[in-house]
This record gives C-alpha cells, sequence and structure tokens, in this order.
C-alpha cells in the first residue's frame, strides 16, 4: 500500500515534540511492514526512510495532493475541506468549542472518541529503539513534571504541590521558574528544578534517574505521550483519572485520584516496581500504531466510511476539571 502522510510542521523532530514524533514513528512502521510512505511536511524536512515533498504555505493544501498518487491520504491536521479521494484524518487535539468532524475522523483513545460520539481511535505508539538503553536499577532522585507548564489544564502548581508535600525535590521538563506568557507563574522553592523545553539525550537521562512523573491535568488527555515516555523509564505515574490516562495507567503503574492526599499517599508507599512501567510502555509501541491505521486504510479504500454522522465534541474540551489540594 502507498501511504502519503500529510502533517504541516518539520521533520524528523529535534527536541521537545509531540505529533511530530508520532507521525515520524508511524511512517518508519509503516515502511518495515513492506509499505510505501511518502511525508509531505514543512520546508527543510528530511527522512532517510521515505521521501518527502515540501509544503507550500502559499498554495492550497488540496491542490498540492495528486489523488492518483497514492492508495490513501493520512492528514495530521483538518484538511479545509473534506477530500474525494481515499483518506484518513487524525484529530490530535481537544477543541475549544463543539465543532462538526469529517466522517473519516480518528482519535487517539476510547475516551478521545467517546466525548466525540465515536469508537474509532487508534492509540499512540512509539520507537522505542530511539529511546536508547533503560537502567532500571539505578538510583531514583527526584520526581518529574512532562508537559507543557504554561498550560493551565496541565496543572503545574498541583504537581509542584504534591512534591512539597512529600518533601522531594522535582524536574520540570517543558516550563520555566518564570512564566509570563498564560498568565503570571513564578516558582520560588529551588527543589523545584526547570530544564526548559528540552528533548534527545536530555531528557530521556532525566526520565531515567526519576522516582515517578506526577501529572494532575485537569483536562481530559486525548492520549498522553508524556505518560507513555515516562513508563519506559521506569517511572510510576501519579495523575488524575481524566481522558485517555486509565487507558495507560494501570494499579501496578501508578496511581489516578483528583485529590492531592491520595497522590501523596501512593508516592510515599513506594509499591510500584520499574519493571512493571517499563513493560506497560512497551505496548504502546509504533508497530501496534501502524497495525491499527492499516485497518482503517483498508476501510475506506474499499469505500466505507468510518463514521455515519459527523463526530463532535460534547463539550469544552479546555475547561477546566476538578482537582482538589487536599
Amino acid at each position: 500500500m502507498k501511504v502519503l502522510l500529510v502533517h504541516p510542521a518539520q521533520l524528523p523532530v529535534f527536541a521537545y515534540g509531540g505529533t511530530e514524533r508520532v507521525v515520524w514513528d508511524l511512517g518508519k512502521a509503516l515502511v518495515a511492514l513492506g509499505h510505501q510512505v511518502v511525508f509531505l511536511a514543512a520546508p527543510g524536512s528530511t527522512c532517510p526512510f521515505a521521501p518527502v515533498r515540501e509544503l507550500n504555505p502559499h498554495q492550497p493544501l488540496l491542490d498540492q495532493i495528486d489523488p492518483h498518487a497514492q492508495d490513501v491520504v493520512h492528514f495530521q491536521v483538518q484538511p479545509p475541506t473534506i477530500p474525494a479521494f481515499p483518506h484518513v484524518i487524525t484529530e490530535h487535539g481537544n477543541s475549544k468549542t463543539p465543532v462538526d468532524l469529517p466522517l473519516n475522523t480518528v482519535f487517539l483513545s476510547a475516551n478521545h472518541a467517546a466525548r466525540h460520539g465515536s469508537t474509532r481511535f487508534v492509540h499512540n505508539g512509539l520507537d522505542w529503539a530511539a529511546y536508547g538503553p533503560v537502567d532500571l536499577a539505578q538510583p531514583r532522585e527526584y520526581l518529574h513534571f512532562l508537559g507543557k507548564a504554561a498550560w493551565r489544564v496541565k496543572n503545574l502548581r498541583g504537581a509542584i504541590h504534591v512534591a512539597r508535600t512529600v518533601h522531594r525535590p522535582m524536574v520540570v521538563l517543558g516550563g520555566t521558574r518564570l512564566n509570563l506568557r498564560r498568565g503570571f507563574r513564578f516558582t520560588p522553592w529551588p527543589s523545584i528544578r526547570f530544564m526548559g523545553m528540552v528533548g534527545g539525550q536530555a531528557k530521556h537521562e532525566a526520565l531515567n534517574r526519576s522516582q515517578g512523573m506526577v501529572f494532575p491535568v485537569r483536562w481530559h488527555e486525548p492520549f498522553g505521550l508524556a505518560v507513555i515516555e515516562s513508563l519506559y523509564f521506569g517511572c510510576p505515574v501519579f495523575a488524575t483519572p481524566y481522558g485517555a490516562l486509565p487507558e495507560l495507567v494501570t494499579p501496578d503503574c501508578g496511581m489516578l485520584a483528583t485529590d492531592s492526599a491520595t497522590l501523596v499517599q501512593a508516592i510515599q508507599g513506594q509499591r510500584f516496581h520499574p519493571g512493571d512501567c517499563h513493560q506497560r510502555a512497551l505496548q504502546f509501541d509504533h508497530f501496534q500504531m501502524a497495525k491499527g491505521y492499516l485497518d482503517l486504510y483498508e476501510q475506506v479504500l474499499a469505500g466505507e466510511r468510518l463514521h455515519a454522522t459527523a463526530p463532535r465534541l460534547s463539550e469544552n474540551g479546555h475547561r477546566l476539571l476538578p482537582w482538589s489540594m487536599t
């Protein structure tokens, strides 16, 4: 099968990256499974395992796609109009307002789909070989937070509260000590270390020295790449039970709760084994993701639509969900 993967960002990802890493690993798995892949991506993109065509930001997107040059087109963003050729569209985020989505939209988790009145989803997966070796016996020095700290829904304040309550240092990957982008936040405590938007080997080494991830998000996570990355390095996850998180974090590799006291108790209990966390992450690899999408490609190539009626978000995807500091 020949697949065109469309993503308007530069590939490969060199730093933090989220969606770009998923798209890259999807293409890599499809090629390894014997399929032909072409990327249509932002100028400057390169790839050693598949051809890359550069998107022209000044030309309509659909005008840059020859409908006869591939079997199926897989969009990673919503196209401006619904294409007439076989296609699949992955919805990677949460909308701020309810909106109808195209019939061939795919979601990232069962929860993500259900909140749009759908059952069509493919879990994200990563190429774990690219993350390097994991030392599960390495001493663990601190807790960590991994995410866009400037986003209020990510609840860095809640994570810091948990870390300070258990009297443990925390490393924040994805933010700075002083934030003015989305309201004022300044973190004065030296026990909270900020590494910024770090990626690559520096991120891997930081995760491999962590006792666990504290992630009390206050929105419905569509998936949670930061969660499976943390699990891969043997870190249990202490988070809220929103969005896809119950699909990722099982009782043997973390605790989910809407209050800090329960997470604090779980951290202090120290009953989670790094090997169990690592094994859980391995279930979300790029091959299982590719096989899930291949099933959907076959359906649209057979003339089927993935939904009978347009999927639609049932509520504001960015509204703050309950979280208690007690």
